[in-house]
């Protein structure tokens, strides 16, 4: 018997059922939803950087964080629309409709502009999006001291060459000023605008600080990468006697306001504080293994009582697809311990990638939903009462998600897109990505002598290897 399920808190009971379409609430009555299908509050991809060309494309294989980010200097010149357009396009045939986006631009006088393209990305596929605007005044090339740390590690000409490309950092007013440019810019209710520090080891005191009082003033919210890999641990507890939570706390930045990624290097008393300050911990399974940071404490962080994550893909996921459901899983099988009984439950992960993940993109109260072909996942069950959110966390993939709602719009009917044309879009972007084919054959070899300089660099760190 092929009914319709209604799943409304997965992990918390089971599904309502109804033999007819009509008899499902009225917002479902104009959706294609079939016998067999089961409807679901949709996650949220709670860290994402919306690569439309992904990393591995443009040549930055998996390594350690450290020496993985040069590799992001051979990203294509294209436009910053289509980025977004088929970044969010991908991320909504699978199912999920609303994400961060952590935005990748480092000139903040082109940041207006480019995120006013962003947001209508998003707008056009129809998606939430909360867009984490990137703040950073300290060198992106090396921990404790910058481009003259990988000189040593360099030949005469390498250096050269990567010297004149040490960018320049705005003041910390006209960093906040653009933050708060982008938000009078935005007119979507869909869309929320976030202070994004990229993380303290590229932050100065000054400007996290500034941050925070900021963030007080405006209400507005923070997302923050932080204690993703460990040479970041070692560094950050030099630069930070007291702790870099400690600090972050002292300065009035730790509140329910902010989001931080990562945080595989967490210690246990760190996990407490950020508990009682109301900070939402969102856990990255397949970047942090991809690039070697390790695993998160998340179970721990539930233990210790009061901690909140959310869950998000990074710009990657275990199979490079952005199939944020795999991401589930992965958490899921990686945080189930070894006892008895689970460390971490369905109830946890479907709470973290719906409800938390709407605290993250500040849409607490968001009414969207993603159509499932359910039957197609039981269709060799031998019991039709298995509990939904089991069957979800073991077999679903994007490839079973059929429809997508994103406040009453119908985002994704049948797997296909109403919005844009996907295809299109994919194409174009991967025509520009081709057309700068010939300044990044150039930049290769720098880039490939700026990893090995970081990394012959941090192998000179006591305790790394």
């Amino acid at each position: 018997m092929k009914e319709i399920r209604l799943l409304t808190c997965p992990g918390h009971g089971p599904a309502a059922r109804f033999d007819r379409l009509t008899d499902l609430p009225s917002q479902f009555s104009a959706t294609a939803v079939l016998a067999g299908d089961l409807i679901m509050p949709t996650p949220v991809n709670a860290h994402d950087h919306g690569y439309g060309i992904r990393t591995l494309d443009f040549g930055a294989v998996d390594d350690a964080l450290e020496m993985w980010i040069p590799g992001l200097r051979l990203r294509p010149r294209t436009d910053p629309y289509l980025e977004a357009l088929v970044a969010f396009g991908r991320l909504a045939k699978t199912g999920v409709g609303a994400t961060i986006h952590c935005h990748n631009s480092l000139n903040v006088d082109r940041l207006v502009d480019e995120a006013g393209a962003v947001m209508r990305a998003a707008g056009d596929v129809g998606i939430r999006l909360a867009l984490s605007c990137p703040l950073l005044d300290h060198d992106a090339w090396a921990y404790d001291g910058g481009p003259q740390r990988l000189k040593p590690f360099l030949s005469a000409d390498d250096w050269q060459a990567l010297e004149s490309t040490v960018p320049s950092y705005a003041p910390i007013s006209a960093l906040l000023a653009a933050v708060e440019a982008v938000a009078a810019a935005n007119s979507s209710q869909l869309v929320d605008v976030q202070y994004g520090p990229i993380g303290p080891q590229w932050c100065s005191n000054a400007l996290l600080e500034a941050i925070a009082e900021a963030s007080a003033h405006h209400n507005r919210r923070i997302h923050m990468h932080l204690l993703e890999s460990p040479r970041q641990r070692i560094w950050l507890d030099r630069r930070f006697p007291e702790g870099v939570v400690t600090y972050l706390d002292n300065i009035g930045f730790l509140s329910p306001r902010l989001a931080i990624a990562h945080g595989v290097q967490l210690r246990p008393d760190e996990l407490e504080l950020l508990a009682e300050r109301g900070v939402q911990l969102v856990t990255n399974p397949s970047a942090n293994l991809r690039l070697r940071s390790g695993i998160a404490p998340i179970a721990s962080a539930l233990e210790i009582g009061g901690s909140v994550f959310a869950i998000g893909l990074d710009g990657t996921g275990l199979d490079d697809d952005q199939d944020l459901w795999r991401e589930m899983r992965l958490l899921y099988l990686l945080q189930g311990g070894r006892n008895l009984t689970r460390r971490l439950t369905a109830q946890d992960i479907f709470d973290a990638a719906i409800r938390v993940g709407g605290q993250v993109i500040n849409a607490n109260e968001a009414d969207d939903f993603t159509i499932i072909d359910y039957q197609a996942l039981i269709a060799e069950a031998l019991f039709y009462d298995l509990d939904e959110a089991e069957v979800l966390l073991t077999r679903m993939s994007a490839k079973y998600a059929r429809g997508l709602i994103v406040a009453g719009r119908e985002v994704m009917r049948q797997g296909e897109l109403t919005g844009i044309d996907f295809d299109a879009a994919s194409s174009e972007l991967g025509a520009q990505a081709r057309a700068d084919l010939p300044r990044l054959e150039k930049q290769r070899p720098l880039v490939r002598a700026l990893s090995a300089a970081t990394r012959a660099y941090y192998a000179t760190w006591p305790g790394i290897s």
